[in-house]
């Protein structure tokens, strides 16, 4: 995609959601960094499923610790892999305390040094919580970077690093948020719904997957 190209692309989605914000609840910078620690190969849904209780009752790393091991696993069970979730986020509780002073850092080197928390997690955080415009690179972003030609790359790092280069100024701060969004209901892994996406005609996927009442008649892909 040229830069024309993609302007169009991000005002095309301004324009449908001029304010995304992440799905997953959250109260203070401390639970959003629990939220996201919590999501590795989780749903928002269920880690919000999870967590209401949880963020009602522990809302800062003192909390969590006193809460401990056991009790946290109570309730985050229902997500996958809680067991080792559940370990880093007393461990990054516990750092956060002795080295930070109980507070999360809104600097990416120093989220990463945290239990459990990679580039992809410190980036929403700084995002979300303290309004950096920095690109979180998940698998649906990932696809949608390499699908639509926006960011294309082999590593979600490439990807990253492609939409750091091209997205321009006026998107940089919800690029990340439209994408994940665009990625989990439009542009769908297995059966991207081409026929209803406001970029369609700038993305270089083909062929267009058509709507469902054409694709039962047997209508030829839209192209």
């Amino acid at each position: 995609m040229n830069k024309a190209q993609t302007f169009d692309f991000f005002s095309r989605l301004a324009e449908q959601d001029p304010a995304p914000q992440t799905e997953l609840e959250w109260v203070n910078p401390y639970t959003l960094l629990v939220a996201v620690a919590l999501s590795a190969q989780a749903t928002d849904v269920g880690v919000n499923r999870a967590t209401r209780r949880l963020f009602a009752e522990v809302r800062d790393p003192q909390a969590m610790i006193a809460l401990g091991e056991a009790g946290l696993k109570e309730h985050i069970k229902t997500i996958g892999l809680f067991n080792t979730k559940a370990k880093n986020v007393i461990a990054l509780s516990h750092r956060l305390i002795d080295e930070y002073g109980g507070v999360v850092p809104e600097d990416r080197d120093a989220l990463e040094t945290l239990p459990g928390v990679g580039r992809k997690t410190a980036n929403v955080v700084m995002n979300v919580a303290f309004g950096a415009e920095t690109f979180a690179v998940d698998t649906h972003i990932f696809r949608v970077g390499n699908r639509t030609g926006l960011a294309p790359g082999k590593t979600p790092l490439a990807v990253e690093l492609k939409l750091e280069k091209a997205v321009p100024g006026p998107f940089r701060l919800h690029a990340h948020h439209w994408l994940i969004l665009h990625g989990r209901y439009v542009c769908k892994a297995r059966k991207p719904e081409c026929w209803h996406c406001v970029v369609a005609d700038l993305c270089r996927y083909r062929p267009k997957t058509p709507p469902p009442a054409a694709r039962a008649a047997g209508a030829a892909p839209v192209r």
